[in-house]
């Protein structure tokens, strides 16, 4: 099976790393719309043409599925993907609560909500949880998180700064939902300043999910991992190079 990863820019790679260690996929087409990153601080409107945008180019390729590895993407256009696809289309909404599901069964909790602005406004991820009957809840759009990610940057003094300026007046949580795909890249940085509250990402989220709703072998040969970028490609395969290591062919 082929598999296409759509993400605002380099935090999509956070899933596919979690992709490539599982070898779920013969190829992956990832692309990250660097050129109008970060999708966070965007109205609605605007996140759900570019993701239809983004659509059409996938459009070129013969997958057979398409991952939405962008939360702000997942909260307000999945819906708008899904009608106009030619293929089945997985948000990370979904699959991150079910992985709240299976690692916190105590309903009182405290779990901490990390996304963008886009995100947490939509309250996609409260909304669920609280179905689920988690109601400790606290949300928190650390909006610098992105940009630094961008950047290239995942640890050092300009990160613990934007941390202490985000994190210094909570109480420490039990559970942390990424709820970015950019903020797994900060996620040692991020569990060293938390270092008992459990971390919770997209990547690993989906593959549960995946493997939950989708009837496929794990893949004999390394998966073949094609990057595209709509702006600054060889930044994008800077980032990969240093998240994925020896994942990256």
């Amino acid at each position: 099976m082929r598999v296409g990863v759509f993400d605002s820019g380099v935090g999509g790679l956070s899933v596919v790393k979690s992709l490539l260690e599982h070898q779920l996929f013969e190829s992956i087409i990832y692309f990250g719309d660097t050129a109008r990153v970060p999708y966070g601080v965007k109205d609605k409107n605007t996140i759900v043409r570019y993701s239809l945008e983004a659509l059409e180019f996938f459009k070129n390729f013969e997958i057979d599925m398409l991952i939405v590895a962008c939360n702000s993407v997942s909260a307000y256009a999945i819906q708008e993907l899904r009608v106009n696809a030619p293929f089945k289309v997985i948000g990370v909404i979904e699959p991150g609560v079910l992985a709240v599901q299976n690692a916190l069964k105590h309903k009182d909790t405290n779990i901490l909500i990390l996304g963008t602005r886009a995100t947490i406004a939509s309250q996609r991820y409260a909304h669920l949880l609280q179905n689920c009957g988690y109601n400790n809840l606290t949300s928190l759009a650390p909006s610098l998180f992105v940009p630094i990610v961008e950047e290239g940057i995942f640890e050092g003094a300009l990160l613990q700064s934007a941390m202490e300026h985000y994190f210094k007046d909570l109480v420490t949580p039990d559970a942390i939902i990424l709820g970015c795909t950019h903020f797994p890249l900060l996620a040692s940085a991020i569990q060293n300043y938390f270092p008992n509250s459990l971390l919770i990402h997209s990547g690993e989220a989906i593959v549960e999910h995946l493997r939950v709703h989708c009837d496929f072998a794990k893949q004999s040969n390394a998966t073949k991992l094609q990057l595209f970028a709509s702006e600054n490609p060889e930044n994008l395969k800077a980032t990969a190079k240093k998240w994925l290591g020896d994942l990256f062919l």
